[in-house]
């Protein structure tokens, strides 16, 4: 007779392996994405760095890049993407609707964003923090000094709650000046309407470089008064497009700490190393968990390069922005920058 104690237990383990060891199912979003042979990106109206288009209408920056490594993963072709440029107050409803695939526009996780407007957060891109721009000529040093200073802030911003909340906590009286357009807010502090610009410290230095009149005769002040951790968001509901939008950034880091360049991607598949042949697909296939295909990572790779090559070409020293890497190094190397194990 079957001893059912000893059968019952052999079962739920012999389930268990088979739903750790099945296919994922592609999900809805990447069914319609696929079907329509393009991803629809939601990116910034222009931030140099982060998303915006050339005199050619060619789309770069580090979001840009993201969406890009997602098409080669899914679509093979890193080319596949419909950009949607997009406000800061339309960006939550085009992703909610349905308008965009997925955010990738220089977008603050936090908790009231991630609970509260039926998004996911797909991780961290980019590690920053906001500060203020002023003109040399006020002789302001520090943000302490901005006592009754009208501020320019963009509406509809985790930027315009942290002034709010910053000049509350330092005793120090602020006038916000609201705008809902960027260019507008940026017209109106460089005509002296504010005598003090506040947003993420990566924006003012692209501001300062690229918009200001004389870059020589604006300062950004030494205060970083948040916490902006920008990365890309995904409706709820597909938690396989959730997944691969996640898998797909933690890859870009990750190549970075396993020397996986753009033009080294084929070379590599010799490798000896277990981590690089998984990575690369050569080895235990990573992509049925995801429901791609065995190269999805080697793909994103090889059209935008790891994380690092992306961020020297479009915020390092090789950009016009030369931000130092600070946060946005690899942990191993004194950032935040951590990749969850492809394996």
């Amino acid at each position: 007779m079957l001893n059912m104690r000893r059968f019952i237990p052999l079962l739920a383990a012999t389930a268990a392996l088979s739903l750790v060891s099945a296919p994922a199912l592609a999900g809805k979003t990447l069914d319609a994405i696929k079907s329509r042979g393009q991803l629809s990106c939601g990116v910034s109206t222009g931030v140099i760095g982060f998303s915006s288009a050339d005199s050619q209408g060619n789309w770069k920056g580090l979001d840009a890049d993201l969406c890009r490594a997602l098409a080669a993963a899914v679509l093979g072709n890193p080319d596949k993407v419909r950009w949607v440029p997009l406000s800061s107050q339309q960006r939550f409803t085009a992703l909610q609707s349905g308008e965009v695939d997925v955010l990738s526009r220089n977008t603050t996780w936090s908790l009231t964003r991630d609970a509260g407007q039926g998004l996911h957060f797909a991780g961290v891109a980019y590690y920053d923090g906001q500060g203020f721009l002023v003109a040399k000529k006020t002789r302001v040093t520090s943000a302490r000094q901005l006592k009754n200073a009208e501020v320019c802030v963009q509406s509809g911003t985790t930027t315009e709650k942290n002034l709010a909340d910053y000049s509350r906590a330092q005793g120090i009286k602020m006038k916000p000046v609201v705008f809902d357009k960027f260019e507008a807010s940026l017209k109106a502090f460089f005509s002296g309407r504010c005598q003090a610009y506040t947003t993420d410290a990566s924006a003012l230095a692209f501001i300062r470089a690229k918009e200001a009149p004389n870059p020589d005769d604006y300062l950004i002040l030494p205060e970083i008064i948040s916490k902006e951790p920008l990365g890309p968001a995904v409706r709820r509901g597909d938690d396989e497009w959730f997944a691969i939008v996640k898998w797909t950034l933690n890859a870009l880091i990750e190549a970075e700490e396993l020397g996986i360049t753009q033009a080294r991607v084929d070379s590599l598949k010799s490798s000896p190393d277990p981590a690089v042949q998984r990575f690369l697909g050569v080895g235990e296939d990573l992509g049925k968990s995801l429901g791609l295909d065995r190269e999805w990572a080697a793909r994103a790779i090889k059209a935008v390069g790891h994380y690092g090559e992306i961020f020297e070409r479009h915020l390092g020293a090789a950009s016009p922005l030369k931000l130092q890497r600070g946060l946005n190094a690899q942990w191993n190397k004194g950032g935040l920058m951590y990749a969850q194990p492809l394996r």
